[in-house]
């Protein structure tokens, strides 16, 4: 599944796996939020709350899409964190689910600022 994600100084694209919590997020779109930043990481608010997989990571690649189940955010890392622990590790606040990636350039959220209007939906067929 493809996802589209907008707020106003640009938008992406992400595929997802098939995975409990892409399916939990599939039946919840279309939604908006508000974003938040943490480093080179945005996150923001979904009405989902699935249960920690049993794959999830805190150490991602840049341009993974995350869910981060304690706060149940999306999460977008594209660089360092606060808490990273080397230069380009993207180290999450905690464990979370790895739903994909990013289509394209993993920074493209870097334009992305706290407080920005954020909406997910499915993306259209190509």
């Amino acid at each position: 599944m493809q996802i589209r994600i907008s707020w106003p100084a640009g938008h992406l694209t992400a595929t997802l796996d098939e995975t409990p919590t892409s399916k939990a997020l599939a039946g919840a779109l279309p939604l908006t939020s508000t974003a938040l930043t943490w480093g080179d990481e945005v996150y923001f608010d979904t009405t989902v709350s699935p249960a920690l997989e049993a794959d999830a990571r805190q150490v991602v690649e840049p341009g993974t899409v995350a869910f981060w189940t304690e706060g149940n955010a999306l999460a977008l890392p594209f660089g360092p964190t606060p808490i990273s622990e080397s230069e380009g590790e993207c180290r999450l606040a905690s464990p979370c689910n790895v739903l994909g990636r990013i289509d394209g350039d993993p920074r493209l959220p870097a334009t992305v600022r706290s407080g920005d209007p954020v909406r997910v939906e499915r993306a259209e067929a190509a």
